[in-house]
């Protein structure tokens, strides 16, 4: 405990409601319990490798009044992987590599003895990474997708579960107003986590979630079967990993230079299109987007937030680096980061949330 004396914390990946919440817990933590200083990352590990001109000093005034606060007040980036990275050389040349070496030299250099990273599965990669480099790092689970493995909760995913369960709460009036298919694309990669607790939430007739390839015909004939009950609308959630049984997922475009070339999107339009021409009735598409990241954390992800920052400086002060801090059932835990890394977590297709969306006749297009 007494070796660490200054410590860093950063954000990295998309941004997600409750980020400024764990800033807060882990400043307010280090600095009132055991009197440590706290430097502030901007920019994630593209501020990592810039070195002094993106380190802050983060005192209890910086952190008053922004729990309820979306985004973050260090800024993001979901590009920069020191390990692989494009950067400009003494010589002006661009080049591609492991600089690495920098963002370990960097904290040194500003005398922080421990490292924060608060991020997805990217961020946490590379802080594994680092990791394996002798830098003392603790992991914090954040995705509003919910996928990361060793955690049963992620902060940001109960906001937007709210704000999609929202959106269709307003989407379904216009669907039943018209007699339409609402089909509503939300967000969650290649799990159905979000997909799910929204489309439950939301009283949806059909959730298409990546690990369900779905029959359109299936859903055609369940919606159609509604219809014959006298419910002359619908709406259909859909993830945007879906893929039907003899498809593939709908990618919207590939960034060469990306981490993640792959951005996924389209289906919401796709499944629209077919269930017109099979149901007989008008469809639209919403492709929710960015809109379920951002805003107000609801007080759920407040207080995991706040939970997971206290408990991230708490095991970096009994000198448990490498590890991720997690929540199982309601107790908050922590597993290693070479556990957590290349692991999705995936909605069991059998599980008991499936199971009792089916026995309230939602379909899934099996």
């Amino acid at each position: 405990m007494s070796k660490i004396k200054r410590i860093g914390v950063m954000t990295g990946g998309g941004d997600c409601p409750g980020l400024n919440a764990v800033i807060r817990a882990v400043t307010k933590t280090a600095i009132l319990k055991y009197g440590l200083e706290v430097v502030g990352i901007k920019h994630g590990y593209k501020g990592l490798y810039e070195g002094e001109k993106a380190f802050v000093p983060l005192t209890l005034h910086d952190v008053t009044g922004i729990i309820f606060k979306g985004g973050t007040i260090l800024y993001s980036s979901n590009k920069d992987n020191l390990f692989d990275y494009t950067y400009i050389d003494k010589d002006g040349k661009q080049k591609r590599g492991d600089v690495s070496d920098v963002g370990v030299e960097n904290l040194k250099k500003a005398g922080i003895d421990a490292l924060i990273v608060i991020g997805g599965d990217g961020t946490l990669t590379s802080g594994r990474d680092f990791s394996r480099k002798g830098v003392k790092v603790i992991g914090v689970p954040k995705t509003i997708d919910n996928d990361l493995a060793s955690t049963d909760t992620t902060f940001g995913y109960d906001t937007a579960v709210s704000i999609a369960t929202e959106a269709i709460d307003r989407l379904r009036t216009t669907a039943e107003s018209h007699s339409r298919i609402i089909v509503v694309e939300a967000m969650g990669r290649y799990a159905g986590w979000l997909a799910l607790g929204a489309g439950i939430a939301g009283g949806a007739d059909a959730i298409l979630i990546p690990e369900i390839p779905y029959d359109i015909e299936v859903v055609a004939k369940a919606l159609k079967h509604n219809r014959a009950r006298g419910k002359n609308f619908a709406i259909v959630v859909v993830a945007e990993g879906a893929k039907s049984k003899d498809g593939d997922i709908v990618v919207s475009k590939v960034l060469e230079n990306s981490p993640d070339p792959i951005r996924l999107g389209g289906v919401g339009e796709l499944v629209a299109g077919q269930l017109e021409g099979l149901v007989g009735l008008e469809a639209r598409a919403t492709i929710l987007g960015h809109v379920q990241r951002g805003g107000t954390p609801t007080a759920n992800d407040r207080i995991l937030s706040t939970r997971y920052g206290v408990a991230a400086v708490e095991l970096l002060m009994q000198g448990k680096f490498g590890n991720m801090v997690a929540l199982r059932g309601n107790e908050i835990s922590y597993d290693s980061l070479e556990n957590v890394i290349g692991e999705l977590k995936n909605v069991n297709p059998n599980g008991e949330l499936v199971n009792m969306a089916r026995s309230i006749d939602i379909c899934f297009g099996e």
